[in-house]
């Protein structure tokens, strides 16, 4: 058996019996001769494309999943799904696209001062974790998100994140921002950054 397939093979098990999604380079350790983690895993999703589990990225690292579209006929027990709070919303968007980023920087881009409760809630939701500490006066803590976080949104990577553009174009965003209102508010909070959400 050439290289290849022994490598195709191994990486195979591999993801199969991993316990946490595996990086290229731990897989590539692994593999015979020269052959490259990337060529490997684009044969891997080749041979499952269109079966009932295959090998997927999640966070950058790659793992066996169930195929999405079999996901309700296997569910044994029913999700509680809850809503996020608009300002868990705000915040967690502002924390995927700003990471990392402090508390004050949250604050600054909402318009408003954030509640005491929504990073916490957030953080229990694994979603966000603490960050690595701002080198400037007083090192303040940052916020990133996680690996669960992508894992949640369907997302490969953060680069996989929907642009401003493609926002736009859903309709999610304004076309333009309006005159008088602060960049960020949608005009809705009635006093200034000292409100502070719920």
């Amino acid at each position: 058996m050439d290289d290849f397939l022994e490598a195709v093979r191994l990486t195979e098990a591999l993801l199969f019996a991993a316990e946490e999604p595996v990086t290229e380079v731990e897989i590539e350790k692994r593999l015979p001769g020269s052959v490259k983690a990337a060529v490997v895993l684009e044969r891997l999703q080749l041979d499952y494309a269109g079966r009932g589990v295959g090998p997927v990225q999640v966070g950058g690292r790659w793992i066996f999943r169930t195929a999405p579209d079999l996901g309700p006929a296997l569910a044994l027990t029913k999700k509680e799904e809850r809503r996020l709070s608009r300002a868990m919303e705000e915040t967690l968007a502002i924390v995927a696209y700003h990471q990392p980023v402090t508390r004050p920087e949250i604050e600054a881009l909402r318009g408003v001062s954030l509640g005491r409760g929504t990073l916490d809630a957030l953080l229990d939701t694994g979603w966000i974790r603490p960050g690595p500490r701002k080198e400037v006066p007083g090192r303040p803590l940052t916020w990133q998100t996680t690996p669960a976080f992508l894992e949640a949104f369907g997302l490969g990577k953060l680069e996989d994140l929907p642009s401003l553009d493609d926002l736009r174009h859903a309709g999610m965003l304004d076309p333009a921002p309006m005159l008088g209102v602060a960049a960020g508010g949608d005009g809705s909070d009635k006093n200034s950054g000292a409100a502070e959400d719920t």
